[in-house]
């Protein structure tokens, strides 16, 4: 019990210190883009290669492991991380940059996958537990901002805000390497991948005839695209208003974090006791009314109400929707695969379009025209919640 409460506790701490790393990049674009000389087009194409990496990571990961196994293979991708932030402080060229980032999605979409792996075994699937794992994320993505926001505030640059993370993330590298692998099963035994293969053979794929299925991908996919833009944007949007400083915008992103974590935990408590449909489509509609009044004003005490409104009720999104359509996938990894993989893609072209846009239209405009994912997901949250309850064989 002892072991398993460490391992625990080295997951939790990892996935804090890959938040920081996460949301560090969205505090730091700004300077970023002033130091390289870089226009927000390429600025966003970094954030879409992070997407890339971390989506690419549900495919190399597994495959890295059945050749060396998880240890060495979590080991060497957690060691990245710091490789990489080190890197950035060089101010590089833009194609080293893409390289960078794209290897530090890879390093996080790993770190998650063994991270559930590890603690979902240990739990035994209990919520609770994974539901504090996902929790430590969003402290470390909380934290980040609001400690690059305080040495902006002092006059200190982001650069050693990033010796700091590399730091950090060098000591979650040898925690990996410390854990106990051995509570989860070696994906190098031949017993594995004959298991693998059956369970493959026997997925069910009755939700592909299901438009109930189709309707949460694309809710997901127009989600992700707003919620990777307030990653990586909004502190970049919120100093363009020209009503906040750098450093006050970058402490709103983390009061927007500690207002998400709030979020999950008052969903989880209502999906006790509402259907899940009915949570989703008012998450939709407070996200929408609180995202138009967000982009409607110059007030100060205004904006931070509705941003602090905006990550309340886009937090519970994610979780329900992937929740509502169990019932759909029934089980299926190809399903839960195809789910995943069409929401990454939104995440990972929005950014690139708001940066192109916001060359032509500057960025304040720019974000206006994520009003299509708000009333997308919306229209699709209405649909979903109208739908009749069907299993993954109906249409």
């Amino acid at each position: 019990m002892k072991t398993q409460n460490v391992s625990f506790y080295r997951c939790c701490y990892g996935y804090a210190v890959s938040g920081m790393v996460t949301l560090s990049f969205g505090a730091i674009l700004p300077s970023l883009i002033e130091e390289a000389g870089m226009n927000y087009a390429l600025a966003g194409g970094l954030l879409s290669f992070m997407a890339i990496g971390n989506l690419l990571a549900s495919f190399i990961y597994p495959a890295a492991a059945g050749q060396m196994g998880h240890k060495k293979s979590i080991t060497a991708a957690a060691a990245m991380v710091p490789l990489c932030l080190l890197g950035f402080t060089l101010l590089p060229s833009i194609p080293v940059m893409y390289a960078l980032i794209f290897l530090l999605g890879i390093s996080r979409g790993s770190i998650t996958l063994i991270n559930n792996l590890i603690v979902n075994k240990i739990s035994g699937g209990s919520g609770k537990e994974l539901n504090l794992l996902h929790c430590s994320f969003a402290v470390g993505a909380f934290l980040s901002p609001f400690i690059i926001g305080i040495l902006i505030s002092a006059g200190i640059g982001w650069k050693v805000s990033l010796y700091m993370l590399a730091a950090l993330a060098a000591s979650s590298a040898i925690s990996y390497h410390l854990l106990d692998y051995g509570i989860v099963p070696d994906p190098r035994l031949t017993e594995r991948r004959k298991k693998w293969k059956e369970e493959k053979t026997a997925d069910n794929r009755g939700f592909l005839k299901n438009t109930g299925f189709y309707c949460i991908a694309f809710l997901l996919f127009f989600y992700l695209g707003m919620e990777n833009c307030i990653n990586g944007w909004f502190v970049t949007y919120l100093q363009s208003t020209g009503v906040m400083s750098e450093a006050f915008a970058t402490t709103m992103v983390s009061v927007t974090w500690m207002v998400i974590m709030a979020g999950r935990l008052v969903c989880a408590r209502l999906s006790k006791s509402w259907p899940k449909k009915r949570i989703i489509l008012m998450d939709a509609v407070g996200s929408a009314l609180c995202f138009f009044l967000l982009i409607a004003t110059k007030s100060l005490p205004v904006i931070t109400v509705s941003l602090a409104g905006l990550g309340f009720f886009l937090s519970g999104i994610y979780p329900t929707s992937i929740a509502n359509a169990g019932s759909l996938i029934m089980g299926s990894t190809i399903g839960m695969s195809i789910l995943t993989a069409i929401s990454a893609v939104g995440g990972i072209i929005t950014p690139q379009i708001i940066g192109m846009v916001a060359d032509k239209t500057g960025m304040t405009a720019a974000i206006s025209t994520l009003s299509v994912n708000v009333i997308l997901v919306c229209l699709l949250a209405i649909f979903n919640d109208r739908r009749p309850q069907k299993t993954s064989g109906l249409l």
